[in-house]
């Protein structure tokens, strides 16, 4: 017996439905980011592994997918690093391509291969699917589709404060209220890193800070002393394990905290250009909160850093995330230009809306009608009627095969199509058509210009 077929653990399939509420996200999506002026792109499912390693931190290097070179791919491995059984050492040597990690590496990427096609600042956007060889757990798989915004080219904070109204018009589009905007700023971590004494570990410092969430305050402590942060500097953190309140009082703390910081002060005016403007043009559904142990693991964040949180009571991680990269493009030789984007979490949105019921009822009913076929004569009347109501924009189709009536209604009801048309004898001869709802089971007899209008 052959064996069942399977698919790799992290991936799904998608049926009908599930595609269908899928393309409802991405086209809510994709409008606003048009709205707001960004431009599509494209960029290849994989990179050569050069463009990606390096770009993610440590741990974000250990979950890019490495692909092995075509041919007899250990055919070019020195004999004696071969022999040191070292997958590490000689991964360069049979993997020169890699899966794309996120959208925001390869668009550096294509902005400096194509820097002098391109008008500054450039807004673009991109919906397709990255791969990360993460442990499968709810709502983070292996691979998930990005939907990203980005502007190079501007150094300007109106750009930050543009992305918190973008989040809030998709969210506000998809109807999913209470959706929270954390936000914080590279330049303040960096200078509570200054201030404890710990500016040579900075990125053990905000790795471990953005996990706060989710192992707690006193494991993040063990992982700081673990990374060689003293004591001391770690005790100087605990104001910051307990900050809350408003925007303004959260700001007032920090800035007794970082008043030794000139790094520090400069993220302080960042966070408050952007709520001043924020609260002068307000947010229609979500909310701008100030979150100074937001971190992102990322190491190409400067300035701004956002993460979006779902609704109270949803259990869900972060929805959406992104910030400011000054030096992204740096990295591949095109210096001083600064960006600056966000990305939607597809996969945990769907979840989002699934779980509280949010998606529109109509968004499964592709096809309004469905037409009985009771026989030759009658199914070539019925394929001119179909002919017609798709040349008028109206989804339609004939059931291939003269089946027993009952089975062509309850293939329409397995497949919610809300209409039935019916097309026999007494149809014929009078050149009509009956048209039932499969709902109320109400029956009407038209024409084909009034069974058009019915279903347009």
């Amino acid at each position: 017996m052959a064996q069942k077929p399977s698919i790799p653990k992290g991936t799904r399939d998608f049926n009908p439905e599930e595609v269908a509420k899928r393309n409802y996200i991405f086209n809510v999506i994709k409008q606003q980011f048009e709205v707001f002026g960004f431009q599509p792109i494209e960029t290849p499912s994989f990179e050569n592994s050069d463009t990606l390693m390096g770009k993610y931190g440590e741990e974000g290097d250990r979950l890019i997918f490495k692909i092995l070179n075509s041919g007899d791919y250990l055919s070019k491995v020195d004999e004696n690093l071969y022999n040191q059984k070292d997958s590490n050492k000689i991964t360069s040597s049979i993997s020169e391509k890699a899966l794309r990690y996120d959208l925001t590496v390869p668009f550096a990427r294509y902005v400096v291969q194509h820097q002098n096609e391109i008008e500054f600042p450039f807004k673009r956007y991109q919906i397709q699917p990255v791969w990360r060889a993460d442990r499968p757990q709810k709502g983070r798989f292996r691979e998930f589709y990005q939907c990203d915004a980005d502007v190079v080219g501007s150094t300007s904070l109106w750009q930050e404060v543009e992305f918190v109204q973008l989040y809030d018009a998709v969210f506000t589009a998809l109807k999913l209220e209470g959706v929270t905007i954390k936000i914080n700023n590279r330049k303040i971590l960096s200078g509570i890193a200054e201030v404890i004494g710990a500016q040579d570990k900075l990125i053990d410092f905000t790795v471990a800070l953005d996990k706060l969430d989710k192992i707690g305050e006193e494991k993040v402590k063990e992982e700081m002393l673990g990374k060689g942060i003293p004591q001391s500097g770690i005790d100087k953190l605990q104001p910051l394990f307990s900050l809350s309140g408003t925007f303004e009082s959260q700001v007032s703390q920090l800035k007794s905290i970082l008043s030794t910081s000139e790094e520090g002060k400069k993220g302080i005016e960042e966070l408050e250009f952007i709520d001043k403007a924020i609260t002068e043009l307000g947010l229609k559904t979500a909310t701008l909160q100030l979150d100074v142990t937001l971190a992102r693991g990322l190491n190409y964040y400067t300035g701004a850093i956002y993460e979006v949180s779902a609704p109270k009571g949803v259990d869900m991680g972060s929805i959406g995330g992104g910030g400011r990269y000054d030096d992204l493009t740096g990295i591949f030789g095109l210096k001083d230009v600064s960006g600056v984007g966000i990305s939607f979490g597809l996969d945990r949105i769907y979840l989002v809306i699934e779980s509280l019921n949010l998606f529109p009822e109509t968004i499964t009913n592709t096809v309004k009608a469905l037409f009985i076929n009771f026989g030759e004569a009658e199914a070539m009347a019925s394929m001119k009627a179909v002919k017609a109501l798709r040349e008028n924009g109206v989804s339609a189709e004939l059931f291939p095969d003269n089946k027993k009536t009952i089975k062509q209604f309850n293939y329409a009801n397995k497949r919610n199509i809300p209409n039935v048309v019916l097309v026999g004898e007494s149809e014929l001869a009078s050149n009509t058509f009956t048209l039932k709802n499969m709902s109320s089971g109400d029956q009407q007899q038209l024409t084909l210009e009034q069974l058009i209008k019915a279903l347009q």
